[in-house]
């Protein structure tokens, strides 16, 4: 069980200035919350797999496929600055 001093002292690291109320709130949640996972690591998982997530997901991609615009020069030509077939750009690495 978790007290009204361990509360202190976690509000202490992470620099939080509660009120005694809070403090009070705090140890009770804290207390339901420590009680829950007691009761959690009762289970035997012995037989279940490691896993980042709940439910199983995986990336969905697609081929990158390059193609020329159709309207290139409307597209440029909004561009604050171009230069030839390309947008200007300010520099921002340094040569040194």
């Amino acid at each position: 069980m978790i007290d009204r001093e361990q509360v202190r002292k976690v509000a202490l690291l992470a620099r939080l200035e509660l009120t005694p109320e809070e403090e009070e709130q705090f140890t009770t949640q804290l207390g339901s919350i420590l009680d829950y996972v007691e009761q959690l690591n009762e289970l035997d998982v012995s037989n279940v797999p490691p896993t980042t997530r709940a439910i199983d997901v995986s990336n969905v991609t697609r081929k990158d496929d390059l193609q020329p615009y159709a309207d290139r020069e409307a597209i440029l030509s909004s561009a604050p600055e171009q230069e030839g077939e390309f947008f200007k750009v300010p520099k921002i690495l340094n040569a040194e």
